[in-house]
């Protein structure tokens, strides 16, 4: 199937962690941009993080997911295996903790899947996963 990009918008605090975190640490090319809002490249995707003053606060809210507590709201993409290995690589060296480790989700059940989530500075969730065979992101 062909890739369809998406746009979503999210709050931060700090226009310049955010171009650090998102420009320089996960290595999205930033796009246009303001004094209240910056576009990135996600992989294909526009993200756009809009300046909201007092944000970061604990959002925390956690739903069980394979033995983990996912975060909710959180978003992200689906990345080719070695993207995410990538990805994942460049977070850990980063020294971004991370909320869950990478690691296999349903391991040996239809939809298995490499999973990691981590915060961004303004405290957004964000996921990104990959599947040794894209036709199973679907599958149940």
């Amino acid at each position: 199937m062909p890739l369809t990009p998406f746009h979503i918008a999210f709050p931060v605090n700090d226009l310049d962690a955010a171009r650090a975190f998102y420009g320089t640490t996960l290595g999205c090319p930033e796009g246009r941009s303001s004094n209240q809002w910056i576009d990135f490249d996600l992989f294909g995707h526009q993200i756009v993080a809009h300046l909201k003053p007092g944000t970061g606060e604990d959002k925390a809210h956690h739903n069980p997911v394979d033995g983990h507590d996912v975060p909710v709201p959180h978003f992200g993409v689906v990345l080719t295996m070695p993207d995410w290995e990538a990805l994942a690589e460049r977070v850990r060296n980063a020294g971004v903790k991370f909320v869950i480790e990478p690691y296999i989700r349903f391991k040996g059940e239809p939809g298995e899947q490499a999973t990691m989530f981590f915060l961004d500075p303004a405290g957004n969730a964000l996921e990104f996963k990959a599947f040794a065979d894209l036709s199973s992101l679907f599958a149940k």
